[in-house]
C-alpha cells in the first residue's frame, strides 16, 4: 500500500463533502466525511439541543480518527473530510491528532482547503442548514449570526497538519476547474 491520505477541511458550506465524495469515487480511494459519519453514529440516538450535537461532534471525531489509525497501520490511502480544528478552538487539537497519526505512521499528506467568501457561503450554509438530509445530528438548533458564521470560518484558517496545501475558493462554483482539483489527487496517489 501507499501510505497516503488526502485531506479535504476548511469553512462550513464550501462544497468539501461533496467534492470529497466524488473525488473518492474518481481515485477508487475510500473516504469519510465527518457529516456523513456523525449522522451514522446518531441514527438511533436523538439529539435535542446544540450542547448534545457538540459532543457527538467530538465522538464522530474520535470515530475517524480510529478508523483511520486502523487503515494506516495496513498502510491504505485514504481521505478525510471535515471542518477540522486546530489547537485552542475545542478541547481536542484535531488538526494535532491527524498530524501526529501521519507522523506516527510516516503517511504523506495532501490537504484540500476549500474557502470563500464567508457572506456567501452563510447564506449556503443557512440554506443547507433547512434541509431534511442534513439530519438531526447535523442540524443547526439556532441558526448563527453571521458574524459568528465568520468567526468559525476564519478559526479554521489555522489548520496544519504539514504536507501539500491545494486551496479551492469555492465563492463562484461555476469558475472552479474540479476535473484538474482530481487530476492532481490522483497524480499524489500514484
Amino acid at each position: 500500500m501507499n501510505g497516503k491520505i488526502i485531506v479535504i477541511e476548511g469553512y462550513l458550506a464550501s462544497g468539501k463533502s461533496t467534492f470529497a465524495v466524488n473525488l473518492s469515487r474518481a481515485i477508487n480511494v475510500p473516504c469519510f466525511v465527518k457529516d456523513s459519519f456523525k449522522i451514522a453514529l446518531c441514527e438511533s440516538v436523538s439529539i435535542i439541543n446544540r450542547e448534545e450535537g457538540s459532543r457527538f461532534s467530538a465522538v464522530t471525531f474520535d470515530a475517524m480518527m480510529y478508523v483511520a489509525q486502523k487503515l494506516m497501520e495496513t498502510g491504505y490511502p485514504f481521505i478525510i473530510e471535515g471542518n477540522f480544528v486546530p489547537l485552542g478552538i475545542k478541547r481536542v487539537d484535531e488538526a494535532g491528532v491527524i498530524k501526529a497519526l501521519i507522523k506516527k505512521y510516516a503517511y504523506q499528506s495532501l490537504t484540500y482547503k476549500f474557502m470563500g467568501d464567508t457572506q456567501l457561503l452563510y447564506k449556503r450554509y443557512i440554506e443547507r442548514n433547512r434541509l431534511p438530509e442534513r439530519g438531526d445530528a447535523n442540524r443547526e438548533f439556532e441558526e448563527p449570526s453571521y458574524d459568528v458564521f465568520e468567526i468559525y470560518c476564519r478559526n479554521l484558517d489555522g489548520f496544519n497538519i504539514g504536507g501539500d496545501v491545494i486551496k479551492v475558493d469555492t465563492t463562484d462554483f461555476g469558475v472552479i476547474d474540479f476535473s484538474n482539483y482530481m487530476e492532481k489527487a490522483r497524480l499524489f496517489m500514484e
